[in-house]
């Protein structure tokens, strides 16, 4: 309902500098002018709009009637997508920062009985999906990957498709799932994934990334001998103080690019993302890993949002004043090893660029997708 309603405010401004084109007086040569401008272009065989620019008197009152029109939606829009400071920074409702939680104390270290909710555009999820492939436990503990569609879900914008359905209840959306695992079936919150629940009991075990990869950590089904502990406790100040600073300057830094609504913080945002890829690619420059020899849940962290840097949050969100591909080489060389220790097929870019692109449509109005870079472009592993 709120996207309908947002895309009919969008028609009626788009319709506001339209009229006034036609309530503001016309002189005759300017309409002379414009009809035989107008057989020119008919002969040349081009297509133009209503042409306002060629007739109207007055270039100036539709200029600032539609930047009025324009702004004032957008702004509406994006304040709903993305809640704003007074100074027009992006305020995110539900930090991804996570803490130390452990698994559950009462819940039984069982293969099959647990199953996460993921989607692929999202870099919250992709820590989730890391830490599970790391881990060995995608055998022993199910994922679906939602479809991107917020037109086909009721809140939010994660969905099922029929090639990926729902294990629970049949799920149309995830809405669904939160309603099915909440007392009354009436869940009042926000729909977010990933979603971590108990399949047995039907109840949600978490849906804060952070703290989702932390859980998953500390669970031994048994079935991956040797497996890694992302957060060993001698490293563990170490890696909480770098999850810190990854989180403010990197992985939300990006989101507070992009979805700033003032100039002073989006500039601000801008500078702490590359601040940030610098000091990765300094520390980079030393040692293997953000935090030593072995890979850590720091570096689940981080690979998100460097695995769709340079093909999305460059040019979506305004980060392109340097890119990993030519300017942090040992992130560069961070990325390919993390994504061939996660796995092939964990992360599809092409599918996260097409979902960025037509899915945020108040930062890209005309759903136009970009053709690149694809992943053979930057290099990634297949």
């Amino acid at each position: 309902r709120v996207l309908r309603e947002m895309k009919l405010m969008w028609l009626w401004l788009w319709l506001c500098p339209v009229a006034v084109a036609f309530i503001l007086p016309v002189a005759p040569h300017t309409r002379a002018a414009a009809r035989h401008r107008s057989q020119l272009l008919c002969t040349e065989g081009s297509r133009g709009g209503l042409r306002v620019l060629e007739w109207i008197p007055s270039q100036q009152a539709l200029v600032a009637t539609a930047r009025f029109a324009w702004n004032t939606l957008w702004l509406t829009m994006l304040s709903e997508l993305a809640p704003q400071s007074s100074d027009g920074a992006y305020v995110r409702p539900a930090p991804q920062r996570g803490g130390s939680a452990p698994w559950p104390a009462h819940l039984p270290a069982v293969a099959g009985r647990y199953h996460v909710y993921v989607g692929n555009a999202c870099p919250w999820c992709h820590r989730v999906s890391a830490t599970l492939a790391l881990r060995g436990l995608k055998a022993g503990v199910s994922s679906t990957v939602l479809a991107d569609d917020p037109q086909r879900a009721s809140r939010g914008g994660w969905c099922f498709d029929a090639t990926d359905p729902d294990p629970l209840c049949d799920a149309a959306d995830l809405r669904e799932v939160y309603n099915r695992c909440t007392a009354g079936g009436a869940y009042t919150g926000r729909c977010t994934a990933p979603l971590l629940i108990d399949l047995e009991t039907g109840t949600i075990i978490s849906n804060e990334s952070g703290d989702i990869v932390r859980m998953l950590n500390s669970l031994d089904l048994g079935s991956a001998p040797d497996v890694v502990d992302l957060c060993p406790e001698e490293q563990r100040e170490a890696i909480e103080r770098t999850n810190e600073w990854v989180y403010e300057l990197v992985n939300n830094g990006v989101y507070r690019a992009g979805f700033a609504t003032r100039q002073l913080a989006y500039e601000k945002a801008e500078r702490d993302v590359h601040a940030g890829l610098r000091r990765c690619d300094e520390t980079l420059s030393r040692q293997r890993f953000l935090c030593g020899s072995t890979v850590t849940e720091a570096d689940v962290r981080l690979l998100p949002t460097c695995a769709r840097f340079d093909g999305v949050y460059a040019s979506f969100f305004r980060c392109g004043r340097a890119l990993i591909r030519a300017d942090y080489p040992h992130v560069r060389r961070w990325m390919h090893e993390m994504l061939s220790l996660t796995g092939g097929g964990l992360f599809d870019l092409n599918s996260a660029r097409r979902s960025y692109y037509a899915n945020l449509f108040p930062l890209n109005a005309g759903g136009i997708v970009p053709a690149g870079p694809t992943p053979a472009d930057l290099g990634f592993p297949a």
